[in-house]
């Protein structure tokens, strides 16, 4: 079996080793792209197309992943992660518009939507990511500057961070990337003394508010029962204006309810039948 082996190689040397550098050449002439990463094929240094190509609204499987055929030594296959990246900012400090340091850890969350323009501009994705950074830190350090400490611990927030996306994403298109989201992970003060003073400020402006609301509540309540009251007087008065006999019987009435009615008084009257603060007993008219 050796020396058949030995003998065949002999005798088709040159046929094989043909065949053999065909298939190395067949092989070097095929990579295979995935459907996460989007490739460009350099040809002698120059972009020439396009693989698999980011599209926002192509179909899982319709974009052109898979077999791609090249030129060997003359055309390179750069590869491009086609997924959602992120990059994260160093823990800094930034001074708010009050005055009040800030320790903020953020982060935000890109895409290469151009590999053409990635490729001539940075090379690679963490490149891409390298140069984005230092632009998030800048960013986010103008637009909190702006804004109050307090304001980002409402719904002002989300419109800072909606400016801090827009400013980065300006930026990040120069490298041929789309910046999708920033988000703020922590934002706290220095421990310490200033920790210390911002949240007795805080306690002093909440309790100064609930004061005031307290105030407001108070005044309105007795505009409300001063309004009633007037109402009230308005109506006796229009409806004793059109009966005085009636208006004479019911305030007799009330001061008999106020004399007499008194609830554990030891007090005697002694008043004369004919006497005219009993005139109501006698039907009077």
């Amino acid at each position: 079996m050796e020396q058949t082996l030995i003998r065949l190689w002999e005798e088709q040397k040159a046929v094989i080793i043909a065949l053999a550098v065909a298939v190395i050449a067949l092989l070097s002439c095929v990579t295979v792209v995935g459907e996460e990463e989007q490739a460009v094929i350099v040809r002698l240094g120059e972009p020439n197309r396009v693989v698999n190509r980011f599209r926002p609204n192509a179909d899982f499987g319709q974009t052109g992943a898979g077999i791609v055929l090249r030129i060997p030594f003359f055309e390179q296959v750069v590869r491009i992660d086609k997924r959602v990246l992120d990059v994260d900012m160093e823990r800094q400090q930034v001074t708010s518009a009050d005055q009040r340091r800030l320790e903020v850890d953020a982060y935000a969350r890109f895409r290469v939507i151009d590999p053409v323009k990635m490729y001539e501009t940075a090379g690679t994705v963490d490149k891409v990511a390298e140069q984005l950074q230092p632009i998030l830190n800048s960013v986010l350090r103008q637009e909190l500057g702006k804004r109050t400490f307090a304001s980002l611990l409402t719904a002002d927030r989300g419109q800072a961070m909606v400016n801090i996306r827009k400013g980065l994403d300006r930026e990040a298109r120069e490298y041929g990337a789309q910046v999708i989201d920033v988000r703020i992970k922590r934002a706290d003060l220095p421990d310490g003394a200033p920790l210390d003073a911002a949240f007795t400020r805080m306690t002093t402006a909440r309790q100064q508010e609930a004061a005031t609301i307290r105030a407001g509540g108070r005044k309105n309540a007795q505009i409300i029962l001063a309004t009633a009251e007037a109402e009230a007087a308005k109506t006796y008065a229009e409806s004793f204006g059109k009966d005085p006999d009636f208006y004479d019987f019911y305030r007799a009435m009330r001061s008999y309810d106020a004399t007499f009615a008194q609830k554990g008084s030891s007090t005697s009257i002694v008043l004369s039948p004919d006497n005219a603060y009993l005139r109501q007993f006698k039907g009077v008219k």
